[in-house]
């Protein structure tokens, strides 16, 4: 009975040996290889340019026989690093990811990587700071000027005038920032009493600074809502409409007519990535190396996020695929997608997506910025926000698959979609009415959101040329199909 035991222990051990030996690249592989991994130019480095290992499987170990003498092979069994009790100079976002990857015995997808970067609860890049505008990391298009806010105003009353002007709309924004763009929209709105009186605003926001940013700007203050004054509730004075916090979309009421806004929203939630090997596509995935720095490695089996590459490849042409190496795919945005197009099918409404993207199939898109340049994917993680391309054609599959209620209408370009919302007379009209200063602001920021490149009329130093946006920027919209086609997809 020993002598089996033994036995059956021995050959445990060595199949053990044999999978940890699989995360381990060989020598003789021709598929290791390294690039620079920090850029500081104006295009952001490819994520495939990073330490990228291949994981082939090794010739099995032959199993030790038994014999007369009493050996165990710990081999196969796990060694981890030995502990250090001195100071660590990781960050509490490395630690933890490096506890995760630890705890799971092996890597974990991009994905999860990315989720925990930007949304982790305690170390999240975007849970306890600030992070836009010039002194933050990124500026997005409410940032650059009043207008952009303005005018998403005007394309969101004009909706609710195909609504049938319904007296009771939830205005809900997904990741609203520091609150920029509604405030531009209801400060831009207040004269327009019964559309504004028709709202309730609805800020779907995970991070505690951001709402305290976004109850700032909108100038919210709580008010009794009944006689008895129990009941409480939050009112932007911009235009006197309430204001809701909520850290998912699920949390908002439904049964009332929605009007959604999702810009710059859906480039920061998680996505999967995908390289093209000699087996086929394997997903790629975040790893400890030996020096106890990150690396990417490429999963030796099929991964459940392969069941999204295969729903994404049935959606393209096999022309499409065949010209790619690598695929991105993101689950939350098909489903977060799913969640507005029943939404919308069943109270109404219509979302307004903007963000930069393709409408096709994205390859590698994945890119990290730090006060506003571009570093390398794994280095420092949680001090850089992680953005990626929108899939906009998967937008449209994800909301028609689910509701054939709704209608999908683009992705047209920001420059298109401001410029048919009249953001020309807008400009014009300020500019009346303005110091020189403003004057140039108005122009820098003008170009910024409709302009593609470098701005023809800048005076000034060229690495501060203003960069224009307008063709980089898509915009979209889902709406429920009683409503006709939106303002401006006609």
């Amino acid at each position: 009975m020993l002598r089996r035991v033994l036995q059956q222990a021995s050959i445990h051990g060595a199949i053990s040996n044999a999978y940890y030996s699989s995360r381990l690249l060989p020598s003789s592989s021709p598929l290791f290889f390294r690039k620079s991994s920090i850029s500081t130019s104006s295009s952001p480095p490819s994520s495939s340019g990073s330490f990228v290992e291949h994981l082939e499987d090794e010739p099995n170990q032959t199993a030790p026989q038994a014999s007369a003498s009493i050996s165990v092979d710990r081999s196969g069994l796990y060694n981890p690093t030995e502990h250090s009790h001195g100071p660590s100079s990781d960050s509490e976002m490395v630690k933890h990811l490096k506890g995760i990857i630890k705890f799971r015995g092996g890597p974990i997808s991009v994905a999860e990587y990315m989720e925990e970067v930007l949304t982790n609860p305690k170390a999240g890049f975007y849970i306890n700071r600030d992070v836009f505008g010039a002194e933050g990391d990124f500026i997005t298009s409410p940032e650059v000027s009043q207008m952009f806010g303005e005018m998403v105003g005007v394309w969101a009353m004009c909706l609710w005038e195909q609504m049938g002007q319904p007296d009771k709309v939830n205005l809900i924004e997904l990741g609203p920032g520091r609150g920029t763009l509604m405030a531009d929209l209801l400060r831009g709105a207040s004269k327009f009493k019964n559309f504004t009186k028709s709202l309730h605003v609805h800020l779907v926001e995970c991070s505690p600074t951001l709402q305290k940013l976004q109850n700032q700007n909108l100038n919210c203050r709580d008010e009794d809502s009944s006689a008895d004054k129990v009941d409480k509730r939050t009112v932007s004075t911009l235009a006197g409409t309430p204001v809701s916090w909520h850290a998912t979309l699920e949390q908002v009421p439904s049964g009332v007519p929605t009007i959604i806004i999702a810009h710059e929203f859906y480039d920061a939630l998680p996505v999967h990535q995908f390289q093209k090997a000699s087996r086929g596509w394997c997903e790629k995935m975040v790893d400890i190396a030996e020096d106890s720095t990150f690396r990417f490695v490429l999963s030796p089996q099929p991964t459940p996020a392969t069941l999204y590459l295969a729903k994404r490849c049935k959606w393209a042409s096999t022309e499409e695929i065949a010209k790619l190496g690598q695929i991105e795919v993101c689950p939350k945005a098909m489903e977060l997608t799913q969640s507005i197009a029943n939404r919308i099918s069943s109270d109404g409404g219509g979302a307004l997506i903007i963000d930069y993207g393709l409408d096709g199939v994205v390859s590698d898109s994945l890119q990290a910025i730090r006060k506003h340049r571009f570093v390398d994917i794994l280095d420092d993680p949680g001090s850089a926000d992680l953005s990626t391309y929108v899939d906009f054609a998967s937008i449209r599959h994800s909301a028609k698959e689910v509701s054939g209620d709704v209608s999908v209408h683009g992705p047209i370009t920001q420059s298109q979609f401001l410029g048919s919302l009249g953001i020309n007379f807008r400009v014009e009209a300020l500019l009346q009415s303005c110091t020189d200063e403003q004057a140039e602001s108005l122009r820098t920021g003008y170009w910024r959101l409709v302009g593609d490149g470098e701005a023809p009329f800048w005076e000034g130093p060229d690495d501060q040329a203003p960069i224009g946006m307008g063709t980089r920027y898509l915009a979209m919209a889902i709406v429920n199909k009683k409503q006709g086609v939106p303002v401006p997809f006609q």
